[in-house]
């Protein structure tokens, strides 16, 4: 895997291109053949080995498989997909696939439970031309992409706090928003991750302006992650990252707790419903 990481450091996407076409041209196919067997379109697949697009990440498992090629392929598109974040956050991408405990506030729906729908409405909302479209669709796949986190095995324990502001704000398709709504019930009742709901009867609050994100590593080790107006800190003081942990410590005393923050989001599901 050094091998992998070499490369990610000096290319991510076009890496993952150039590998793709190696594997292809080692197994003697052209892309057409390809594109009949995998049934996937002969110019998507031109535009992967070009590194002109990032797949989803379904497509290269499907290609490991084709080729054989040992799970290559998936990482290499691990590796390509943090270079769809901006510099800001690549060091907390690092951090966050490997963190053994994580705590989260945020005001809106969280990226790591969003749905795909709602993920690409929100992401939209900043295109401006057609030529932005395939950009908010790689930042889709890479959004969709950190939720495999909640899936790894072990299983990272993972604790969320949302704003009640964040199911106060659907999105403008009806059947996304509930589906989006359908989707966070059944994670806090099915997943490693506990959900707790912020309601506005707990008032003003110290974070108010913005997220915070606690990673723990294996090791012991911890960081403190913070975005707000559109500025974002990585925060790796033990004393820093001390006092956001009492923060958050505080916050979650105010949120509901997880059954009935269950019974709550249910209640929004229905009025959005009725």
């Amino acid at each position: 895997m050094a091998e992998v990481a070499d490369v990610d450091e000096e290319s991510g996407r076009a890496a993952l291109g150039r590998a793709l076409r190696y594997l292809r041209e080692k197994s003697g196919r052209s892309l057409g053949r390809l594109a009949e067997e995998t049934r996937y379109d002969k110019s998507y697949l031109y535009r992967l080995e070009m590194g002109q697009r990032l797949s989803k990440l379904a497509v290269m498992e499907d290609l490991d498989r084709h080729y054989e090629s040992g799970g290559l392929l998936v990482q290499l598109w691990k590796a390509a997909r943090r270079e769809v974040f901006k510099d800001k956050y690549k060091e907390f991408m690092r951090l966050e696939p490997a963190a053994r405990i994580m705590h989260l506030f945020t005001l809106g729906i969280p990226g790591i439970l969003q749905s795909e729908a709602v993920a690409r409405e929100l992401l939209s909302g900043a295109q401006e031309t057609d030529d932005e479209a395939e950009l908010v669709e790689e930042q889709v796949i890479a959004r969709m992409g950190r939720q495999q986190l909640l899936h790894r095995k072990p299983a990272p324990s993972v604790r969320i706090i949302m704003d009640e502001y964040a199911l106060r704000r659907p999105v403008k398709d009806a059947k996304a928003w509930d589906e989006q709504l359908t989707h966070l019930i059944d994670m806090a009742e099915t997943s490693s991750a506990v959900l707790q709901v912020l309601p506005f009867a707990a008032g003003a609050h110290h974070l108010m302006d913005g997220s915070l994100t606690l990673l723990w590593q294996d090791d012991g080790s911890a960081v403190a992650y913070t975005e707000g107006n559109g500025c974002a800190e990585l925060i790796e003081d033990p004393a820093e990252v001390t006092r956001y942990r009492l923060s958050y410590d505080r916050l979650r005393d105010l949120a509901l707790p997880p059954s009935d923050s269950i019974a709550f989001i249910r209640g929004v599901l229905e009025e959005h419903r009725s």
